[in-house]
């Protein structure tokens, strides 16, 4: 808990307009970043990848398809008290079972949420995203296949140089702890995430780290290489490896490696988070 209290302590004080490391005169410039978007735009990374584990055999049932749909509504044209704008958010995460005689979906994960993001710039014109948002997470059954956990979480987001943009996530779990044991040891508490352009435009890589509450037995990392092969169309050819746990919630205990290769539709910013 001290931990937490601490990373809550340290993203709510960078988000304030009068810190030292925030540059004044530009916050105002900084709405322009997102305002430039369409209301409705994508949030995360929509995605179809179809893939193979590397850490059991590749069968009908161990090869899969993994897809996402993922967007946002920003609610106001103007900003709130504070300089925040308010957004809904929406992520669907399915992974198919294409290969299966019957082809079932294994796991549907649904995200709503709503949110509040603060745009400013970092000494040195760093355009930055502040964001509270307050999340669900569930998998839509019921009874002992119930997978289900809400999130109060804090995140700051920095495009620090041209080419590398990072980020970092904390949350407040809320977990009913009855129907999903031990969740929270597995989902963690805070992530970390960076974006390298190779070579602008064209190339690009994606890190995810996930900390579980473990010392070193939980949490995830997820890397990926994308490449766009138009520069005026906004889809990429990506190649991804998850390795760890909770890639679907129906799973969540159980340690997963795959690679997986396909399409990505990324936003056309940075991202709010």
């Amino acid at each position: 808990m001290r931990f937490k209290s601490i990373l809550i302590f340290i993203i709510l004080y960078s988000i304030q307009s009068n810190s030292q490391i925030v540059e004044e005169k530009k916050n105002f410039r900084a709405a322009d970043s997102l305002l430039k978007e369409n209301s409705f735009s994508v949030h995360r990374d929509n995605y179809f990848l179809t893939g193979i584990p590397l850490n059991e055999p590749i069968t009908r049932n161990s090869a899969d398809v993994k897809y996402q749909v993922s967007f946002k509504l920003r609610l106001n044209s103007k900003p709130l008290w504070g300089g925040f704008f308010p957004y809904l958010m929406y992520t669907q995460k399915a992974f198919w079972d294409i290969y299966a005689s019957s082809k079932p979906f294994s796991e549907i994960n649904f995200n709503p949420g709503v949110a509040i993001v603060r745009p400013f710039y970092l000494k040195g014109g760093r355009l930055t995203y502040g964001t509270i948002s307050l999340e669900h997470e569930s998998n839509g059954r019921d009874s002992i296949y119930s997978r289900t956990w809400n999130m109060l979480a804090f995140s700051l987001k920095s495009q620090v140089s041209p080419r590398w943009t990072v980020g970092i996530r904390g949350w407040i779990p809320i977990v009913d702890k009855e129907d999903n044991p031990g969740l929270t040891k597995y989902v963690g508490y805070g992530e970390a995430s960076a974006t390298y352009q190779i070579q602008p435009g064209r190339w690009s890589a994606d890190v995810l780290f996930r900390k579980g509450s473990g010392l070193i037995n939980y949490g995830s990392l997820q890397t990926q290489i994308n490449w766009r092969p138009y520069k005026n169309e906004n889809y990429y050819l990506t190649l991804q490896w998850f390795v760890g746990y909770t890639e679907s919630l129906i799973d969540y205990q159980e340690h997963k490696s795959m690679l997986r290769l396909g399409f990505t539709i990324k936003p056309e910013g940075m991202g709010i988070f």
